[in-house]
């Protein structure tokens, strides 16, 4: 639906887990994230839609899991309407959808909201990050101060010999099917299903969120240093 919007029970009765970690539980809570825009050039592009789904982790007993029912999914109405049939080929936001989708500053306002300070992971992350940064500073007068983490650099840390870049290329080598690709949503759940894939490599050499951003932190150096 245009503008849609889920989220979980305990959001809409102001319960939400905002924290990164429960008090009670000590199960940490991630936010698997992505974005459609209106181009790759983050300078320029506009935003058009943000998904989000919860991931619980429990160091523990080494169990992650993906809660369909903590998740978000929000259509942007952009500052101009994208108009290039092209572009809206490829994510199917018309202008219709557009035109009927929740302002910016409300929508990330809304996101912010949902995330709280749980770290935050995408497949080639880089871009979203830079994307809801430029569009918080303009629009909320404000950053997002979560840490991020590449799935993609886990992919490459976890099965170094694998020739794979794209998210399309991992989710063939998973053998995930993703029917609706270029869908926010779709595409956050797919990536938590590739975070899933890698999760038992990851239990058996991370104890701790820092472990995972120093595993990703050595791939990105070797990937720079292979160029």
């Amino acid at each position: 639906a245009d503008g849609l919007l889920t989220m979980s029970w305990q959001d809409w009765l102001g319960l939400g887990n905002k924290h990164s970690v429960s008090a009670i539980t000590g199960i940490e809570r991630w936010v698997v994230l992505d974005v459609e825009t209106s181009g790759l050039d983050t300078n320029s592009a506009q935003l058009l839609a943000i998904a989000c789904i919860a991931v619980n982790v429990d160091w523990k007993s080494k169990q992650l899991t993906l809660m369909p029912g903590d998740s978000f999914e929000i259509t942007v109405r952009p500052t101009t309407l994208v108009t290039d049939k092209a572009n809206i080929l490829v994510h199917n936001i018309g202008q219709q959808s557009q035109a009927q989708g929740v302002p910016v500053g409300e929508a990330l306002q809304m996101m912010v909201n949902y995330v709280g300070k749980s770290h935050l992971l995408a497949f080639h992350s880089g871009f979203d990050e830079r994307i809801l940064t430029q569009h918080s500073q303009r629009e909320l007068n404000s950053h997002l101060p979560n840490a991020w983490l590449d799935i993609a650099l886990l992919c490459k840390a976890i099965y170094p010999n694998i020739h794979a870049d794209t998210l399309d290329e991992w989710l063939a080598h998973f053998g995930i099917v993703c029917t609706n690709r270029h869908s926010a949503a779709a595409d956050a759940w797919a990536e938590g299903e590739v975070l899933q894939r890698l999760w038992p490599q990851i239990a058996r050499q991370c104890s701790h969120w820092r472990d995972l951003k120093r595993l990703a932190h050595q791939q990105r150096w070797m990937s720079w240093h292979q160029r």
